[in-house]
């Protein structure tokens, strides 16, 4: 039995700066844009074992098989999800239904205004929910500029739209993620979440179209502002509060797009706004081009619904396979459950962290049968074979997907390594230990912790894997709920979204727009930290002021 050590060095400062060397070492190298994510991932996870076991003095087996837990949980559950979705979109990509499904989306409108609301907020939202990881820029930034925007707007508001459905995304990557490594309950995570983010899904339609049209441009179509805000806003709070945080983003989005092309057949805006390009200076307003679609034959109903289908497929599947009755039915009988010798309940937390020794489980559990992953694989073969398929096609398919998406599970499964150790050598304690010092105004901080993990990280997964049980330990320490910090470490997080290199880089290369990343940043920058800023506000009510508590989670 191994007792957890605090303060290695006898002085809090220098104990909290050897904690944070592992965080440290892999926010610089991916910060500093030459290093790729995978090898920053591993360096810091090796990092990460030589100050367990020379600074914090766990032992070495103790220190190896942490890590190796957390790789094995990196991949089952969380890049188990990421895998199955990058796998469905590829066959919709292979079979055509997703280039019919951009154009049935892009040709709504004319207005500019509402082409943003309708492709960068909502259909962005969807595959965000659906595939997450940089694909909603890509394929909105991409649709904007056929339709003619300018370079910079079509990039810059792709990123500032694509915040609010974050923390759901992936099918709720970010959420599993959070309760691996903090132990809490992905449900009561989820609908803390969805307690906090429904406002922000309301304020930031308002926002995107400020941003590109100014407040005169925004008035002229707040209806249609309002009814994609709040018919994305509403379901975002239900499902994630009463079914599940798996499907928020592509329920929301559905009915978000669903409400708005309804409410264009009885309302249009008086002025119809055809600038493609910000209000205002556009250094790329020159580069703005026709709109594509209009060449183009129109769609009929048919390939529309044909484009929609195996969407609805994942949907319907993952709506059962989220349920409790489901998990309940099956987890008794595909479960496998292994507690890791050496490790399992040879740990103990002691004080001041807990009041008297408690033992740390390090137990692996294989739920194969209703993992989020499972669920999605199977509807993306049901959607396979709809849409014409062959085994053998589908199979290809899946290995083409697995070298696209090898390097990500690495990075995934290394992340979950460095939030696994920490957790169990302590080091993440002591970090806690350090925030709790900010007192009373560490409901702001904290969330803006969330939001640089994911600036510098790139993903709400990594920064929920990251700080997520600093979060539990830290608010724990002060008193305050840990279902609410840790909610609030993705909730802050998801405004950092729009400013982190990847996001950057793709939104670029989406938008033809290569070597032009410093004028995207600086576009985005000013609305990522004030909207961090705002949910950081809004954390601090939920923590101190009535009726806000009531909002969390018990």
């Amino acid at each position: 039995m191994w007792n957890q050590v605090y303060n290695p060095f006898g002085n809090a400062a220098l104990s909290t700066i050897a904690a944070a060397i592992p965080v440290i070492t892999l926010l610089v190298l991916i910060a500093s844009g030459k290093v790729k994510a995978h090898i920053a991932a591993i360096t810091a996870l090796i990092v990460a074992n030589l100050i367990a076991i020379f600074v914090f003095t766990m032992p070495a087996n103790m220190s190896i098989r942490a890590s190796l837990l957390g790789v094995v949980v990196g991949f089952f559950p969380i890049g188990w999800i990421v895998l199955n979705v990058i796998f469905m979109y590829q066959l919709t990509l292979a079979s055509g239904r997703f280039e019919t499904l951009q154009r049935a989306i892009g040709s709504v409108t004319t207005d500019r205004r509402i082409q943003i609301l309708l492709i960068a907020f909502s259909f962005g939202a969807f595959f965000e929910g659906a595939s997450g990881f940089g694909t909603p820029v890509a394929i909105t930034g991409a649709i904007l500029i056929g339709l003619g925007f300018s370079p910079l707007a079509a990039s810059g508001l792709s990123l500032i739209a694509n915040t609010a459905p974050v923390a759901y995304g992936a099918l709720g990557t970010p959420i599993q993620g959070l309760a691996s490594v903090t132990g809490l309950d992905p449900y009561l995570l989820g609908a803390m979440v969805g307690r906090q983010l429904p406002i922000f899904s309301l304020i930031v339609p308002f926002w995107v179209i400020w941003a590109f049209a100014g407040w005169r441009g925004m008035k002229e179509v707040w209806p249609a502002i309002l009814v994609t805000g709040v018919s994305f806003a509403v379901p975002q709070f239900l499902i994630s509060n009463y079914i599940n945080p798996w499907i928020v983003d592509i329920g929301a989005s559905l009915i978000s797009m669903g409400a708005l092309i309804l409410f264009l057949r009885v309302w249009q805006p008086k002025t119809l706004w055809t600038s493609p390009a910000l209000r205002g200076h556009d250094i790329s307003a020159d580069l703005a081009k026709p709109d594509k679609s209009t060449t183009l034959p129109k769609l009929s109903q048919a390939e529309v619904w044909s484009s929609v289908l195996p969407w609805i497929i994942v949907c319907a599947v993952l709506l059962i396979w989220g349920t409790g009755w489901f998990k309940a039915a099956v987890n008794p009988i595909f479960t496998w459950n292994y507690a890791v010798p050496e490790l399992h309940h040879m740990i103990n937390k002691v004080a001041p962290i807990v009041a008297k020794p408690t033992p740390e489980a390090a137990v692996f559990s294989f739920q194969y049968l209703s993992f989020t992953g499972t669920g999605m694989l199977i509807a993306a073969i049901i959607s396979g074979l709809v849409m014409g398929f062959s085994p053998g096609r589908i199979i290809a398919v899946y290995g083409k997907t697995i070298r696209i998406c090898a390097v990500s599970l690495i990075t995934i499964s290394a992340m979950l390594a460095i939030g696994t150790l920490t957790r169990l050598s302590g080091i993440d304690a002591t970090l806690g230990l350090a925030f709790a010092a900010t007192g009373v105004l560490y409901p702001f901080f904290g969330t803006l912790l969330g939001w640089l993990g994911v600036a510098l990280t790139g993903s709400d997964t990594a920064s929920n894997v990251l700080f997520g049980n600093l979060q539990r330990i830290t608010s724990e320490q002060l008193g305050l709920s840990p279902i609410l910090m840790s909610a609030a470490n993705s909730s802050g997080g998801v405004m950092g979204k729009m400013i982190d290199a990847q996001s950057i880089v793709v939104a670029s290369t989406a938008t033809n727009w290569y070597g032009h990343e410093g004028s995207i940043l600086r576009f985005v920058f000013k609305h990522s930290i004030a909207l961090a800023c705002l949910v950081g506000l809004f954390v601090m009510l939920q923590a101190y002021v009535y009726p806000f508590t009531a909002m969390v989670v018990k």
